[in-house]
């Protein structure tokens, strides 16, 4: 029987739990991708808390008994990853005519992985980046990360190497899906549904 656990938009004041579970997700989950120096070197620019996506509204936690175990989220902005911390300049707001929402910062606890976590981050991501009009959507993959967006039928566009330091890079995929357009029957029968 599976363990139960409710998705809710997060809250500034989750950050410090975001702080342990990104390392601790990382450091177990992305293992047999990623050598323990990329995966240090990477958290922080790569694997980081963003607080704008808390701030917009955009960034989701899983909870079971009142501990996060699991997080990700959205983004109505420009940036693909990364951590705030890092961040020179202005994040721009995207036009969902035009540009594709980003899919972000997917994490879950190494005792909660293949639980269906990451499964129910995607499904609130998509449904509310439905909602703000977005058509499409985009993210860069960990490696780790491709299984679930695939299955959830986001389709590979181009394998890269993020830059973490002369010498050193992250291998990751960028990935994208696009969404059927949706009648005004359909928004109205599809909100009802959430």
């Amino acid at each position: 029987m599976k363990e139960p656990f409710s998705i809710r938009l997060a809250t500034e004041a989750d950050i410090p739990a975001l702080e342990i579970l990104i390392p601790l997700s990382v450091r177990e989950l992305q293992a047999p991708y990623y050598s323990a120096v990329q995966m240090e070197a990477a958290l922080g620019p790569v694997f980081g808390v963003d607080r704008q996506l808390i701030r917009d509204g955009t960034y989701f936690v899983a909870e079971h008994d009142g501990e996060i175990v699991g997080c990700g989220g959205w983004s109505r902005r420009n940036s693909v990853f990364g951590g705030d911390s890092h961040r020179t300049g202005q994040d721009s707001a995207l036009d969902p005519a035009v540009d594709p929402a980003r899919i972000r910062a997917f994490f879950v606890h190494p005792a909660w992985a293949r639980r269906g976590i990451g499964r129910a981050l995607l499904q609130a991501c998509e449904s509310a980046l439905l909602q703000a009009g977005f058509h499409k959507a985009v993210l860069v993959a960990t490696l780790a990360g491709v299984p679930l967006y695939a299955a959830f039928g986001y389709a590979e566009t181009e394998h890269y190497d993020i830059t973490l330091s002369p010498g050193l890079t992250l291998p990751a995929v960028r990935m994208s899906k696009s969404f059927p357009a949706r009648s005004p029957e359909t928004w109205r029968a599809a909100r009802r549904a959430d």
